[in-house]
């Protein structure tokens, strides 16, 4: 009697099964992984820009909050990075469409006698998932005006 070599059909079928199977749920974490990698690009664009606004508020702390902490800002955006604004010394980074167009803003807050702190907040929640943690707050849209009350 001869012994069996090889595999089956049926056995080369599962397997191939199984390989669809996890590949499947791969490719779409791997694609937000993608994602995440650019925004942080865009992060450490920003951390230039960071430490100039910093650097600007230690120097003359009545800046913090106006025009005059955004002096010297680097604004050139690159990679995947649409844009980055500065203004009073929030720190806005946009990405492009490779990255699902995330827009992250960085506010720093001046404690007294301590460092310059920076909230980090995503500008839609929808794109939560694509940011570090720390940036994981979503801003909120400014509420609408009161329509005026009729005269009597």
């Amino acid at each position: 009697m001869k012994a069996q070599k090889g595999f089956t059909l049926i056995e080369l079928m599962i397997v191939v099964a199984i390989i669809g199977i996890l590949a499947a749920v791969a490719l779409p974490a791997y694609q937000d992984y993608t994602v995440r990698a650019r925004v942080t690009e865009g992060l450490g664009l920003a951390s230039g820009a960071k430490t100039t606004v910093a650097e600007n508020i230690a120097n003359d702390p009545a800046v913090a909050g106006a025009a005059g902490a955004c002096l010297g800002v680097n604004t050139t955006a690159g990679g995947h990075v649409s844009s980055l604004a500065c203004n009073n010394g929030t720190i806005t980074v946009t990405m492009d469409s490779t990255a699902e167009s995330v827009a992250l803003t960085l506010t720093p807050s001046v404690v007294a006698d301590g460092p310059i702190e920076w909230a980090c907040n995503v500008s839609d929640a929808d794109n939560a998932k694509f940011v570090p943690a720390e940036c994981r707050t979503t801003v909120a849209a400014p509420a609408p005006a009161p329509a005026p009350a009729p005269a009597p």
